[in-house]
């Protein structure tokens, strides 16, 4: 494996990261028990673990090589917009408690969905801005 690590693949992967805090926050507000939930809460966690050594061997081969300024500079520009995009959802997630339609559970779910809708956005503005050489 001599290929070199692309910043396009370390953005993929954060959306992993949001998927597991999705994850974790369904494990911590669920108000419900099944048998079956603590197979898949082994299982999560067996993949974050393993995914998460992985992840380091691959952050640690991606800092020793040579940077891609204006990929750099694409991932910034998309972190800007993506900045902009999660202040408004926040300020509607505020308004929707503030007028009662959520509880604060919902409340939640909505915050971590729109992290994880937040990371795809973020890798999908990344790839489209990185294509054009803007």
């Amino acid at each position: 494996m001599k290929a070199k690590v692309t910043l396009k693949e370390i953005v993929a992967e954060r959306m992993v990261y949001a998927l597991l805090l999705v994850h974790y926050y369904w494990m911590w507000a669920r108000r419900d028990w099944h048998d079956y939930y603590m197979t898949i809460q082994n299982t999560i966690n067996i993949f974050a673990i393993v995914f998460f050594a992985l992840q380091a061997k691959r952050i640690r081969k991606y800092s020793k090589e040579e940077k891609d300024e204006l990929a750099i500079q694409n991932l910034r520009r998309a972190d800007a917009i993506g900045l902009k995009i999660m202040v408004g959802a926040v300020i509607l997630i505020a308004f929707a408690c503030c007028v009662e339609c959520f509880d604060s559970r919902m409340a939640g779910y909505a915050l971590v969905g729109m992290l994880f809708a937040l990371t795809v956005i973020r890798f999908i503005l990344f790839c489209i801005m990185d294509s054009k050489g803007v």
